[in-house]
């Protein structure tokens, strides 16, 4: 899943990025609302956490807009007005679902997952070859074998199975699966692509390197 968090508040926003992240989402993040709007727009999310309480315009301005436009995007709303008027507003502006600060990790967590297998838009299982890759259920299998992936090594197997067929540069993989930040220099992908190839044991010719440019996931491989 790829997600965009709308929250001004820094620290929160960094907080809610990495423990994200940590759990195999692709992550971006903005702080005010107008941004919001133009990132849900130019890009395909599978969901939005969007955070009431914003700059200029407030969360539930950002909401009514992307829904006036047309946009059917999944938005989980944080915010800490907790009295259920402010709750009916939210969900009347078009907020599929609403959790109050302060929040459990835990709980924002579940509700992602449960957002993710209730997504009707998403064609959540890839099957490329032999492998099967659920990605609501976050569950990756080769020829029936379930495949113990970390959730980082999960995101990019699901990514690579997105785009099967296609030569994916390492740049591209170091924007969507990890953060954009990441160091370019670093070999974190392919350091995953050898413990991915690993556990797939002889389907690890399912994911084919291109010198020089990136990896690609193909059934011809296998």
């Amino acid at each position: 899943m790829k997600i965009l968090v709308v929250e001004d508040n820094k620290k929160l926003a960094s907080f809610l990025s990495r423990a994200l992240s940590e759990e195999g989402y692709a992550v971006d993040v903005v702080a005010d609302g107008a941004t919001a709007i133009q990132q849900i727009q130019a890009l395909s999310y599978d969901l939005v956490i969007l955070d009431w309480m914003l700059p200029e315009m407030d969360g539930l301005s950002v909401c009514r807009t992307v829904r006036q436009r047309g946009c059917q995007v999944p938005i989980l709303m944080l915010t800490a007005r907790a009295e259920v008027p402010e709750r009916i507003a939210g969900l009347d502006a078009g907020a599929d679902d609403y959790l109050a600060k302060p929040f459990d990790l835990g709980e924002l967590l579940a509700r992602v997952r449960a957002r993710g297998r209730r997504a009707s838009f998403v064609d959540t299982v890839l099957r490329v070859g032999p492998l099967v890759v659920d990605r609501a259920d976050r569950r990756a299998t080769v020829d029936g074998r379930r495949l113990d992936l970390t959730p980082r090594e999960f995101a990019l197997v699901a990514y690579l199975a997105r785009e099967a067929g296609r030569v994916v540069p390492r740049t591209e993989l170091l924007a969507k699966v990890w953060e954009t930040s990441f160091d370019p220099g670093s070999n974190v992908v392919e350091v995953h692509v050898k413990n991915i190839r690993e556990k797939l044991g002889p389907s690890a010719s399912l994911i084919e390197t291109v010198r020089g440019i990136g990896y690609r996931l193909s059934p011809s491989g296998s």
